[in-house]
């Protein structure tokens, strides 16, 4: 009966401790590929981003935004008959395009340099604290081995919702960039406005913040990777793997705060 229970209990043992082993395995990868693909993706300006939905954006606001701004600039000047306004005014919509765009290469250039001071490793690696780890485990009784796999199964779900959270950061940001530039030429149309004006200035620090956005989140992403390397000092496996997941989840949270805190530094809204 001893022997039958002994068996029982190693089988058990066993399939914990295999399940727990293939929770841990990888568990990271996909939040590790997430950041790392971080400054890549915000580095790059709507044009590099994707070609295809940047020409679109641009038909689209060329066909279908010009023709409305320039009844708003029609009308703007209406009221104000300058001709250094009207000139001028005029020249900013014909180059509303450019103006745009530069914005986010000068926010690019900023990106670049910083990415390239910072230079950081953010990727999880519990490889150093996983030594030995299944020899440990088999040595636990089966309460405290169900315990941690339940523990492994929650982190690796865990892992996963932040890394959509990650994605949707990052891929929310060029999306929103898209459709605030889909629009430009309205907003640029009154920018010489007296009663208007104030419209295009909001814009043009709305099209600040989107850039400079991409700053705050490269600092984030250095900020994330020095407390990360902390756990190579870690002796007990699970309290390095919750300190990673506590990491992770507060660059999310830092993550989805850079858009509001850079609206903020530019006075948009």
């Amino acid at each position: 009966m001893d022997f039958l229970l002994e068996a029982l209990t190693n089988w058990l043992k066993e399939m914990l401790v295999g399940g727990i082993m293939s929770n841990l395995s990888g568990m990271f990868d996909s939040v590790n590929q997430q950041v790392a693909d971080i400054s890549v993706q915000v580095g790059q300006t709507p044009q590099g981003w994707n070609g295809s939905i940047f020409n679109m954006i641009e038909n689209l606001s060329n066909s279908i935004m010009v023709p409305i701004a320039g009844v708003i600039l029609a009308i703007v000047m209406t009221i104000f008959k300058w001709v250094f306004k009207s000139a001028a005014a005029i020249l900013i919509v014909t180059n509303t395009w450019n103006i745009v765009m530069g914005v986010f290469d000068m926010a690019q250039s900023v990106v670049a340099q910083a990415a390239g001071i910072i230079n950081s490793d953010a990727s999880i690696d519990i490889s150093s604290v996983m030594t030995d780890l299944e020899q440990r485990l088999m040595e636990m009784d089966l309460g405290p081995l169900f315990g941690l796999w339940f523990q492994s199964l929650f982190i690796c779900i865990t892992m996963w919702a932040l890394y959509i959270c990650i994605f949707i950061v990052i891929y929310g940001r060029m999306i929103e960039i898209y459709l605030v530039t889909s629009v430009a030429p309205v907003p640029m149309a009154a920018m010489m406005g007296k009663e208007w004006g104030g419209m295009g200035q909001n814009y043009l620090r709305s099209l600040l913040a989107l850039g400079f956005q991409a700053f705050l989140i490269i600092v984030c992403v250095a900020i994330y990777a020095v407390l990360v390397q902390n756990i190579a000092l870690e002796d007990d496996i699970i309290m390095a793997i919750w300190s990673c997941v506590g990491y992770t989840v507060l660059l999310c949270f830092t993550l989805f705060k850079t858009g509001s805190l850079a609206k903020s530094v530019f006075q948009a809204h």
